[in-house]
């Protein structure tokens, strides 16, 4: 009787598939779906929306006179950036206002925040750092918010020095928040989208996992007010107006872009509010050279500026898996490694081109 029990709860466990396997089944046949929905789209031309979406970062990136980076991942042209008075400082007596770099910085959190936004970014210091002498001395981090720090510049009687107080204040503040996801707000926004179409924020996983989200509904036939959905990054042709995203999570370091996008799946379906995908960032598809192969992507906070990148194209004009550039030249570097911090000396060498991320999502217009 016992060896017959135990055949038959054999035979049960061998019959029933694993749960893992029902659920490799279930997220392969939901990224086939999903591919299905991006590859229909991308064979159309670009929208109106794209083309506004795609021209305004483009008229952003030109005013602002950010950093240029070719296709080898190379900066060639360095602009101004985000502490900058302007971009030829002379010190000339007057200065057109568009051209201070933390001025057009401060213009991105505006449009996101409104009159709250010198409560939402902060300024950060070290502890004593200002006075102390011994560059081997420790400092706590010290952190505030740029509203109270700009009420008690108030307190100053001077016009010049307040005024002067105040600017110094803005400017450590976009210096120390990372303001890459309010341009792409800012661009989305000035692009005519509304908030019901896009989560406007600080923070880009916030329309990461939302793109995730429509995908799903898309797959599950259900309604969706949101103009992206999330496709694979390499198997999807892109077109103007989608954004591209990587992620620099440590704990992902190794993993797939495919392997990403299933964990990010994963935790939505468990209608749980974790968000282990956090340290992420997007730039705008602002043009594609379809004959020479080569995409154009403009975002906010690259290198301190608003910086137009341009990224290979595989020759069914999908993204290149990997954006190593030709690196021929780093072999050439012969300046000798410093005595100390050898390893990040190391880790800074180990690939040349800026271009080279952890591209795991295109968030397709729809």
């Amino acid at each position: 009787m016992r060896l017959f029990a135990c055949a038959m709860i054999t035979a049960s466990v061998l019959a029933a598939p694993p749960a893992f396997a029902q659920a490799d089944r279930t997220a392969a046949s939901f990224w086939k779906s999903v591919q299905s929905s991006c590859d229909a789209t991308a064979a159309k031309p670009a929208s109106e929306l794209g083309r506004r979406i795609a021209r305004t970062a483009i008229d952003e990136f030109t005013q602002f006179g950010g950093h240029q980076i070719d296709s080898n991942g190379r900066l060639f042209r360095f602009g101004l950036i985000e502490a900058q008075q302007e971009k030829d400082f002379a010190g000339a007596p007057q200065a057109n206002l568009g051209d201070l770099g933390w001025w057009r910085v401060m213009k991105y959190w505006r449009a996101l925040y409104g009159k709250d936004t010198l409560d939402m970014i902060e300024a950060l210091g070290y502890r004593d750092a200002s006075t102390a002498m011994d560059e081997g001395q420790s400092g706590g981090l010290l952190r505030v918010d740029a509203g109270p720090l700009l009420r008690a510049i108030e307190a100053t009687s001077d016009p010049v020095a307040r005024e002067v107080l105040r600017e110094a204040a803005l400017r450590a503040a976009v210096v120390d928040t990372p303001w890459s996801a309010a341009f792409v707000s800012f661009v989305i926004r000035q692009a005519g989208v509304t908030a019901d179409a896009f989560h406007f924020s600080n923070a880009h996983r916030a329309y990461i996992y939302d793109a995730f989200a429509t995908s799903a509904a898309e797959a599950a036939n259900e309604a969706s007010n949101q103009i992206y959905r999330a496709c694979p990054v390499t198997t999807t042709r892109p077109r103007i107006g989608d954004l591209i995203c990587h992620q620099r999570e440590p704990a992902l370091a190794d993993a797939s872009d495919a392997e990403v996008r299933e964990r990010i799946r994963a935790e939505l379906v468990s209608n749980a509010d974790t968000r282990s995908v956090r340290r992420t960032h997007c730039d705008v598809i602002a043009h594609i050279d379809h004959r020479a192969h080569k995409m154009y992507i403009i975002s906010g906070n690259v290198y301190h500026a608003v910086s137009a990148r341009k990224l290979n194209l595989r020759r069914n004009l999908k993204l290149s898996a990997t954006q190593h550039g030709n690196c021929n030249d780093a072999a050439h570097w012969s300046l000798p490694q410093a005595s100390t911090g050898t390893a990040a000396a190391a880790a800074h060498k180990s690939t040349c081109s800026l271009n080279d991320r952890k591209w795991f999502v295109l968030l397709q217009l729809r």
